[in-house]
């Protein structure tokens, strides 16, 4: 199971400098409805079968024109709402710069709590959970390798790869999610693959199921083949 985790197009909140939180109201500026238009063209001939969004109307403007296209109604999760910053919302990243908070953000996440918010701890879980059972109800659905959207914002798609490669969330501010950008995650029965992080250009054919193997379906089983859980030794042959 593939998932395309999707940043949302670019926000007047982020041309203005503040931290948008959980603000109503926060649209995609002109640039930001313009990556809305790009990403439907970049993933539009792809084999979506779901889309997930966040609650939040920069999430329901970025996604619309890719669920019009594919005629797919996006599921709203709550979980993988943006942080819920507190008393820090709305406030410019400027000012926030001189709070002490602001090195515990970037140095040691995992311990940060928002005054009258959540702890980044908190939202990795939700965020994870979330994605990871949409995964696994999608997978007995079908049936089959399938891929879908989750649309979510910056911090909690950086915390969901995170969790995928392994790392602890006292690293999850080395990942970078920027505005309308795509990280997609293979999960696998044992282990999740990162096939891209931040990719906001590059052709998607690839990320398309493939068909069913024509060949012996007893080759894996008897060890014919690796289980696509398996990662090949040296690095694979690419698809």
């Amino acid at each position: 199971m593939t998932v395309i985790l999707l940043r949302h197009g670019r926000s007047t909140s982020n041309t203005a400098g503040t931290l948008a939180g959980r603000s109503p109201g926060v649209d995609l500026d002109e640039r930001g409805r313009e990556q809305g238009a790009l990403v439907t063209e970049r993933l539009g001939a792809l084999p979506i079968e779901e889309i997930v969004r966040s609650p939040l109307q920069r999430c329901e403007q970025t996604v619309r024109p890719l669920s019009e296209r594919r005629g797919l109604a996006p599921v709203v999760d709550d979980r993988l709402a943006e942080v819920d910053y507190g008393s820090w919302t709305g406030r410019t990243i400027k000012e926030l710069l001189s709070e002490p908070l602001w090195k515990v953000v970037q140095q040691h996440p995992s311990a940060a709590v928002f005054p009258g918010g959540e702890a980044l701890a908190h939202m990795q879980v939700r965020a994870v959970t979330a994605v990871r059972e949409h995964d696994a109800r999608l997978a007995e659905e079908y049936g089959r390798d399938v891929l879908w959207v989750a649309c979510s914002h910056g911090d909690v798609i950086k915390s969901i790869v995170a969790d995928a490669v392994g790392c602890h969330l006292d690293a999850f501010q080395r990942i970078v999610a920027d505005p309308a950008s795509i990280s997609v995650i293979r999960y696998t029965a044992t282990r999740s693959f990162v096939l891209r992080t931040n990719d906001t250009g590059s052709d998607l054919s690839s990320l398309a199921p493939a068909p069913a193997a024509a060949t012996d379906g007893n080759a894996e089983r008897d060890g014919a083949a690796p289980s696509n859980s398996d990662a090949v030794p040296g690095g694979g042959s690419g698809t």
